[in-house]
Order: structure tokens, then C-alpha cells, then sequence
């Protein structure tokens, strides 16, 4: 049930931009904020990327939008950013991320959650994605409807 969920809301994502333009993609919410549903994209290739590899895996995978000196460098530089990549890149993440929980014996296996310090199951992870994803798709709804009026899941 977890994995259905958190692969409906990929896919949400996913629909809330099809079909649009690389400039339509690019489109920010509201001044101040760097909000655009490009920027929700590579953000959401780099959390997949921390929660799946690098907590749970505990593999070496450094970011790949942000960086020490580039915090929000996943929302703040997509003006010249390549949607195409930043597509396959988050399609990649996804798909190593299904593999790495599919490899698992049990919900149960833990990480350790670089934010905190604390301890996590892949249950953990994996509610904690299906609340990440819900989120930023209520902004990718929000943001689509204001692109070109398109409303619903």
C-alpha cells in the first residue's frame, strides 16, 4: 500500500506537467518565492535521491541541484536548466529508489536520517515521501492551474 501511494503521487507529478513547454515549466509562483514546477522536479530527484540512497542505502550520493554554497540551487536555477534532464534525472531516482526498497527483507530495516541524526524505518521513509510528495503536488497544482487553468489530479 505504501508503494502504491507513493508512486500515485510520482505520477501526479508527473501529470501536473505533461504537456507543457520548457518556458512553462520554468514559470515561477509569485515574487519573492522561486517556486515553478522545474524547480519541483529536480527538487523531488534530490530528495528521492537523499532519502532512498544516501538514508537508506547509505550510499555516497552527493546532491544533485544543491550543493554547501547553493542551498535552493534546485528552485533557484532552472532558467537555463534542461527540463528533458531534469526529467530523466528524477525518473532515474525514482527507479533506483523502487529498486533499493524492492531489495529489502522487511519495512522495518532501518537508515539514519542525515538531518537528524535520529533513526528511521523504510516505513518511516516511505510515509515520509508520500507527505513530501502530497505537499509540493498541492504547489504543482496551484502552479499548473495558474500556467494554463488546468485544474484536478
Amino acid at each position: 500500500m505504501l508503494t502504491a501511494w507513493l508512486d500515485w503521487h510520482r505520477e501526479t507529478l508527473a501529470l501536473k506537467c505533461a504537456g507543457l513547454t520548457d518556458a512553462q515549466l520554468r514559470e515561477r509562483s509569485a515574487p519573492p518565492s522561486t517556486l515553478s514546477l522545474l524547480g519541483l522536479v529536480r527538487h523531488m530527484a534530490d530528495v528521492e535521491r537523499a532519502w532512498f540512497r544516501r538514508v537508506l542505502a547509505r550510499e555516497d550520493a552527493p546532491p544533485i541541484h544543491y550543493g554547501p554554497d547553493d542551498p535552493d540551487g534546485d528552485f533557484d536555477n532552472v532558467d537555463t536548466a534542461s527540463a528533458a534532464e531534469a526529467f530523466a534525472t528524477w525518473r532515474a531516482e525514482v527507479e533506483h529508489a523502487r529498486e533499493l526498497v524492492a531489495a529489502q527483507p522487511d519495512l522495518e530495516v532501518t537508515g539514519v536520517s542525515q538531518r537528524t541524526g535520529k533513526t528511521v524505518s523504510l516505513r518511516w521513509i516511505l510515509v515520509h515521501m508520500i507527505e513530501e510528495y502530497a505537499r509540493h503536488n498541492g504547489h504543482a497544482d496551484i502552479l499548473r492551474e495558474r500556467i494554463d487553468g488546468s485544474k484536478g489530479a
